[in-house]
């Protein structure tokens, strides 16, 4: 029986208000405000959708790993204003994983890589499946493999 996954979207909280910044104080932070002037091409990690031509997004770095880790990581992404937190239904893939070349990141419970591949999005299922059939995986990243960015955080369910 396959083993069941979930895709995470990061917490919108500490976002939202960040929206409401003018873009200078946005730049103090490393981040900048655009508007989606194509769809694919901004894919919002709160909501795991595409934004749509017209929507507001900040791209600013988020630290996707701040465990105290060797592995500890940030990297740029896309959130969109007024979206919340999503968890898609079990065992779900959205467009903007399965639409991408992803690199699939799986770590133990002491936060350390125990195995790592690339794959095309239409694959990354049956690669989660695999990585979560090992008993040391505790939880698995994706990432566009590409640019790098982090996409979502995958959990056993």
């Amino acid at each position: 029986m396959p083993i069941g996954f979930q895709m995470v979207g990061i917490d919108h909280a500490p976002f939202q208000p960040l929206f409401d910044w003018p873009d200078g104080r946005l730049a103090d932070i490393g981040a900048r405000r655009c508007f989606a002037d194509e769809s694919p091409g901004y894919p919002c990690r709160i909501s795991l959708e595409e934004a749509q031509r017209g929507d507001e997004l900040l791209l600013l770095p988020y630290q996707h790993q701040p465990a105290l880790s060797p592995y500890r990581a940030s990297g740029p992404i896309y959130v969109r204003r007024g979206v919340e937190q999503r968890r898609l239904p079990v065992g779900v893939v959205p467009g903007i994983v399965s639409s991408r070349l992803m690199s699939v990141r799986a770590y133990d419970s002491a936060h350390m890589i125990v195995d790592a591949s690339v794959c095309e999005g239409q694959a990354v299922a049956e690669v989660i499946g695999a990585a979560f059939a090992r008993d040391d995986v505790a939880y698995i990243h994706l990432h566009n493999a590409k640019r790098g960015c982090f996409a979502c955080q995958v959990i056993r369910a």
